[in-house]
């Protein structure tokens, strides 16, 4: 069985002979009668078409193609067509980029422009084969580059490597060049593998084919303030024309060139500001340049300004740039000699030994030489009155106090000297004195004590002190003197160097605890002191009890042993309290609980304070360790330890406050019963008098009532009657002004209706007239669009193409039988019935 395929021109197909197992090539335009031995390979395709300026390259192309016979294709070698004919692919052959031609028909991917190479760049080229070109041997693995401007025509024998771009150098610029292998350079200079050079001259520098660009060098400009440090890494001649070693380093200033760009070989290797001095400045320079221009190592070099130059290589300062010490009237420097030098300030010009040391004072100017170091520079300490320093000789290593007022200038030899305290001590400092927790009353005394500059922090080396607040006591005690001195508030307690505070430590809180309450202080009094305490009473009731007792210290000013005994017992609180406990508890302990209840305050005065020989209480108790003096006593509550007790003791209280209380009751009560029973009397009287003015007054009510009645039945009829007739009238003259509404109200809606009737009427009438009159327009210029439309057609087509189109289809049916070789044919869609014995004949005999 036969096929039939048609061929356009331009066109292309493969067709595979099943029994010689060879494949034609076939070109349009033709009909092609495929046989039942054969097979259409690929195809109809369309020729390959190259647009000038591009090329396309064939993989494994045909040489000497013969039609139907066997031919060789050169396999792994590539064809490089460009513009020309369009082509076919014969059979075996692909193109790069487009391997699917075959079947996708689509070559588009494989068509590729040619490069086009601009100026001042370059295709590197290296060859894929040996092979000569135009005149020049290649061999595979040679490179070499085609400058631009031009158009590169790709060859098989050669790829493309890299487009060359330029490297543009500017103005203060250089480009450093390796060489990849020996090679050329455009200046005719052999170069070896590694090398290294410079290109400064300006433009676009295209590398060669085995240059490679290392990097852009930009130019330092060299200002009057900025200068450079250099190092040679090999023996070279710089840019100077000096002759360098390796490892020399050498400075290039703006006196030698402006602006300069290390050559290969040289190193940057910082950028030196100028060193400026001005006036009242100076500087050590370390390690000067000598007159060998070698550095001097171990030397240093004074230079004061005004003066600016920059500093050589090796060379540094010490501590940079520094200004003169201005000494005012109260400031001074204390020196130190580094080396045997001639002072020249002081008179007679004294000769300075090494670690001497000495001080100048204000007002001048100094400049230390290079021979002398300055230690520390000291400012007179401005002291007002009860102000002062802690001051300690370095030589014989005294310590002493220096007090206000003055301002106060450390000499060669002191220094000032930091006292140190316990940390108790600064925390009381800080709060006034005294330190315990937020609970205890005392604390509150401190607070007039508080100064605010311990707040910020203590000063070591500035006097301690204290105010010591009204009616307060404070030992001070001197470990160097092994003495001890009493100071009285109001007062300010200043410290000496070898001095510290007695600390005292208390008993607080209720019941009392002892050390909760830390105090530099003593309050003298008078003051109280309160204490919960337990007791037991003969008959072994357990009672808690809360007293309170004035005290204060009965002592003479001025003699020193009494003062002294004030701070015999350092906790005089805790004293106190356990000597007063110890009293109460000897005393109840002889009374029942019954008495003690009755009589506990006068019992417990006279168990502290105690009884004089006339049996009376005595004024105060006086403890002759410290001079404390107890004054009075007071009970502020008793309550019992036992729960059971103490609920029983709550019964019989609330018992004895309801009987009270009931009696109060009952008398209430009754007097309440008798002041009612009068009252009630009282009302029943006053009731009676009452109902009879009541009944006089109805009477009168009763007579009021009957002229009235008589007054409004009379009025009552005559209203009646002239409303009745009043009505009537209204409603008459209501229905006459009714009736004229009604037929005015009619007259006007038809009048209305009528209007609105005819308006409609005309309102359509012309809304129809507007339709007929815009879809004439519309008609008529469709119709002339449609002319115009046609007329330019025929125009633009011509009367013989129309006619040429009129007779394509007829013709092209002629020539597609004529083509099949057949000269008559009968076409029918197979749903009509023919006569197929009259249509034979007719086809023999040519009448159809």
């Amino acid at each position: 069985m036969s096929t039939i395929v048609a061929i356009r021109p331009y066109s292309f197909a493969h067709v595979l002979n099943l029994t010689t197992n060879i494949t034609r090539l076939e070109v349009g335009p033709q009909t092609l009668l495929i046989q039942t031995n054969e097979k259409l390979a690929a195809g109809p395709l369309p020729c390959v078409i190259v647009p000038p300026g591009h090329y396309c390259t064939v993989h494994d192309p045909l040489s000497n193609y013969v039609h139907g016979e066997t031919c060789e294709l050169q396999l792994g070698y590539k064809d490089v067509r460009f513009h020309r004919e369009p082509f076919p692919l014969y059979p075996g052959e692909s193109l790069s980029g487009a391997a699917n031609f075959l079947t996708s028909k689509d070559y588009s991917k494989a068509i590729k422009q040619l490069p086009a190479v601009a100026s001042n760049h370059a295709l590197r080229l290296r060859a894929v084969v040996d092979y000569e070109d135009d005149g020049i041997d290649r061999t595979a693995g040679d490179m070499w580059q085609l400058e631009g401007p031009c158009t590169y025509y790709p060859s098989p024998n050669a790829e493309v490597v890299i487009l060359v771009k330029p490297h543009i150098i500017q103005n203060g610029q250089a480009v450093l060049v390796r060489a990849s292998q020996d090679t050329t350079d455009r200046d005719g200079r052999d170069r070896v593998t590694g090398e290294e050079w410079l290109i400064h001259h300006l433009g676009a520098y295209l590398p060669g084919v085995y240059e490679e660009i290392v990097e852009v060098r930009s130019a330092y400009t060299l200002k009057q303030n900025t200068a450079l440090h250099l190092r040679a890494n090999q023996k070279l001649k710089d840019a100077l024309g000096k002759t360098r070693n390796v490892g020399d380093i050498w400075l290039v200033t703006m006196d030698e060139t402006e602006s300069y760009i290390p050559d290969v070989g040289e190193e940057v290797i910082k950028i030196i500001p100028k060193t400026v001095l001005r006036k009242g400045q100076y500087c050590i320079v370390l390690n000067p340049l000598g007159k060998d221009l070698k550095n001097q190592l171990g030397k240093r070099e004074l230079r004061i300004g005004t003066n600016s130059f920059f500093l050589n290589p090796g060379e540094s300062l010490e501590l940079g740039v520094r200004s003169a010490d201005i000494l005012s009237q109260d400031e001074a420097l204390v020196l130190k000699a580094r080396e045997k030098y001639k002072d020249v300030m002081f008179k007679g010009k004294p000769m300075r030994q090494p670690g001497d040391c000495w001080m100048i004072t204000g007002p001048q100017e100094y400049i230390p030489p290079i021979e002398v170091e300055i230690l520390n520079k000291r400012k007179a300490i401005p002291l007002n009155k009860n102000e002062g320093v802690y001051v300690r000789d370095t030589k014989s290593g005294e310590v002493r106090a220096v007090v206000g007022p003055q301002a106060y200038l450390l000499d060669t030899f002191e220094v000032l000297w930091e006292k140190e305290l316990p940390g108790n001590v600064d925390l009381m400092l800080k709060q006034g004195g005294g330190h315990g927790s937020s609970d205890i009353r005392k604390l509150a005394y401190y607070e007039q004590s508080i100064d605010p500059q311990m707040l910020k922090g203590r000063d070591k080396t500035r006097l301690v002190t204290y105010r010591c607040p009204h009616n307060a006591a404070v030992q001070v005690y001197n470990y160097k003197q092994r003495t001890a001195r009493v100071i009285f508030g109001p007062d300010l307690v200043v410290l000496g160097p070898h001095e510290n505070f007695n600390v005292l430590s208390l008993s607080a809180g209720k019941p009392k605890r002892t050390n909760a309450l830390q105090s530099l202080c003593l309050m003298l009094g008078p003051d109280f002191i309160t204490d919960i305490i337990e007791i037991e009473t003969s008959d072994h009731a357990r009672l808690q009890i809360k007293i309170a007792f004035n005290n204060h210290f009965d002592f003479e000013r001025g003699n020193t042993a009494a003062e002294a005994l004030l701070f015999a017992v350092p906790d005089f609180i805790g004293f106190a309290c356990k000597q007063i406990a110890s009293r109460i508890r000897g005393q109840v302990a002889q009374i029942p609980f019954d008495e003690f209840h009755r009589h506990s305050a006068s019992i417990i005065q006279t168990a502290v304070i105690g009884l004089n020989d006339k049996k009376e209480i005595n004024k105060q108790l006086k403890y002759a360790a410290n001079n404390m003096v107890i004054s009075s006593i007071d009970v502020q509550s008793i309550e019992p330890v036992d729960i059971k007790m103490r609920d029983s003791l709550m019964k019989s209280v609330q018992m004895a406050i309801e009987i009270s209380t009931k009696s109060i009751e009952a008398s209430s009560t009754h007097e309440a019963e008798r002041m009612e029973q009068v009252s009630k009397g009282h009302l029943e009287q006053q009731k009676l008098l009452n109902e009879k003015e009541a009944e006089k007054e109805r009477c009168k009510l009763y007579e009021l009532q009957a002229v009235t009645a008589a007054i409004e039945s009379t009025g009552q009829a005559q209203a009646e009657a002239s409303a009745q007739a009043e009505k009537m009238l209204i409603e008459c003259r209501s229905e006459i002004e009714g009736a004229k509404l009604k037929a005015k109200a009619a007259e006007i809606e038809q009048n209305a209706e009528l209007h609105c009737q005819s308006k409609l009427r005309e309102s359509e009438m012309e809304f129809q007239r507007n339709q007929n009159k815009l879809e004439i327009d519309k008609l008529k210029s469709l119709a002339d669009v449609e002319i115009f439309k046609v007329s330019k057609m025929v125009k633009c087509l011509g009367q013989k193409t129309l006619v040429n189109i009129a007779n394509a289809e007829p013709n092209m049916k002629v020539k597609m039988l004529e083509g099949l070789g057949l000269e008559s044919v009968l076409l029918t869609d197979g749903k009509s019935p023919i006569n197929l014995f009259n249509t034979a004949e007719g086809l023999v005999s040519g009448k159809y």
